[in-house]
């Protein structure tokens, strides 16, 4: 009898994706796609409610109503981050690709670097609005 024949069958591994440690450029990474979505949602309303704003003094007055709800200024903080992140993420991407800062330890710093500025970014915007 051959030793594969002895031997268990191995079966497929569940991967709790929640107890993974994601490395700090792969959040990034994620943080980069989350907030374009969240940008290419979010920008269209804002284009709509500046239109509406300055369309006369009743788009005006309804702009502003609807920019004083805990749940719209919620969502120009999350915008606020949205920018930050994926604009200082896409700078980082495009510096890795010409090879500065691509090294595995430059590589973490400048994904940590990303994230806490786009943090630090959001809680000012947050201070701003709310």
């Amino acid at each position: 009898m051959s030793k594969a024949a002895r031997t268990p069958r191995s079966r497929p591994v569940f991967l709790n994706l929640a107890q993974i440690a994601l490395p700090v450029g792969a959040l990034t990474s994620i943080g980069h796609r989350l907030s374009g979505v969240l940008l290419a949602t979010g920008v269209p309303a804002l284009l709509y409610l500046l239109q509406r704003s300055l369309g006369g003094e009743a788009g005006f007055v309804e702009a502003t109503a609807l920019l004083s709800q805990p749940l719209v200024k919620i969502f120009l903080v999350a915008l606020a981050w949205a920018l930050a992140h994926h604009m200082l993420a896409g700078i980082r991407h495009m510096l890795t690709d010409m090879d500065v800062g691509s090294a595995l330890g430059n590589a973490r710093r400048s994904a940590w670097g990303v994230n806490l500025a786009a943090l630090a970014i959001a809680v000012l915007a947050a201070g701003a609005v709310l």
